[in-house]
């Protein structure tokens, strides 16, 4: 019965900017509980939260799981298998932010344990409700583009200096680098629209001596379907690319500017406000060859879908919004791209090259 009660793990971006707006904009959760041990954000969540107990450990919430049924995991990577595993045998539904584990193997064992025990397990891909997203999705599905052979995609911009120690410090081997932080993000759009991958090329690149895993990172993907993938992302890119520089046989598409979804909310917007979501058309894509293109208006952007689709899940049987064997392909891409950046030998003989830099 709703709602459904809800217990945040963190409260820092993950917790405070998306996980806790969310929820509280849709009357079918509550937020009834939030794990932080740091005083500033403890604050923060009773701030936001106000009828919400605020615990420091997770001992401390699984000391009150009869009292829950839910866990949002949005603490750092390397802690989410062991979290998710407890929550699962507490028999509470877990939603895990991405990355969904450091490594495939643990990934696995927490799906596997989800279905022996029979609770809901999914992972917050929110990235898959980005109104340029959405957008390109429509116009891959419908055709307009004709036959897509090149999908261009980028998360750059300048933060040479990380935001969080945890971030800094954490190695590849825990969830670390960029890869796991924007790329899961990059990755799972394009085996969406794509599928499968059968040839890898990798550049990884520490730029910042303070971190522990690569900071600039550059992925060439071939799939099966026959279409290539370019992707880039850098926390030390001065001036960024496009978005989305999409080719095909027909027509060209292209979309400047990331989703205005995670400022808003960071400025303190609901997703029940009327405007949540809506791109200007100043940011709409250009559809089209050459000087012919013409703006595409946007899908709204939607990242409370996500929440709608879990409540649909959890209270009337529905399917949950995102299936975590899609997270796990993810990591194991991932740990592909890790070996073949690793060891070029491994890569296929004919790697993927770039149009654009």
């Amino acid at each position: 019965m709703a709602p459904i009660r809800t217990a945040i793990i963190g409260f820092g971006t993950s917790g405070r900017v998306f996980h806790g707006p969310l929820l509280a904009a849709n009357p079918e959760f509550s937020v009834d509980l939030i794990v932080t041990s740091d005083p500033v954000r403890s604050d923060a969540a009773r701030a936001q939260h106000p009828t919400a107990r605020v615990v420091p450990t997770v001992d401390d919430l699984f000391d009150q799981a009869g009292d829950l049924d839910l866990i949002v995991i949005g603490s750092p990577p390397k802690t989410h298998a062991e979290i998710a595993l407890r929550a699962i045998d507490a028999g509470l539904a877990v939603v895990v932010d991405k990355p969904f584990t450091a490594t495939s193997a643990e990934g696995r064992t927490v799906i596997d344990r989800a279905v022996a025990k029979n609770v809901p397990l999914t992972v917050f891909q929110n990235r898959r409700w980005d109104a340029d997203f959405l957008t390109l999705q429509d116009l891959v599905a419908d055709g307009a583009l004709g036959d897509v052979h090149r999908f261009e995609s980028r998360f750059e911009w300048w933060k040479p200096t990380p935001s969080k120690e945890w971030k800094a410090t954490t190695t590849a081997d825990h969830g670390g680098g960029i890869l796991f932080d924007l790329g899961t993000h990059l990755l799972d759009q394009a085996l969406r629209l794509f599928g499968e991958v059968d040839e890898i090329w990798a550049e990884l690149d520490v730029r910042n001596p303070r971190n522990s895993a690569e900071d600039d990172a550059f992925v060439a993907l071939r799939h099966v379907s026959g279409a290539r993938t370019h992707l880039w992302m850098s926390s030390v890119a001065g001036q960024g690319g496009p978005r989305f520089r999409v080719l095909g046989s027909q027509s060209a598409y292209t979309k400047w500017g990331l989703d205005l979804q995670e400022a808003r909310l960071v400025g303190g917007a609901s997703p029940a406000d009327p405007d949540y979501g809506v791109e200007p058309e100043s940011a709409w894509g250009q559809l089209g060859i050459g000087a012919d293109a013409v703006g595409v208006p946007a899908r709204r952007g939607s990242y409370d879908e996500f929440y709608t689709l879990l409540a649909d899940a959890l209270l009337r049987g529905d399917p949950l919004p995102v299936d975590p064997h899609d997270s796990l392909r993810v990591i194991e891409l991932i740990e592909r791209i890790r070996a073949v950046a690793a060891d070029p030998r491994s890569a296929d003989p004919a790697p993927a090259t770039s149009s654009a830099s």
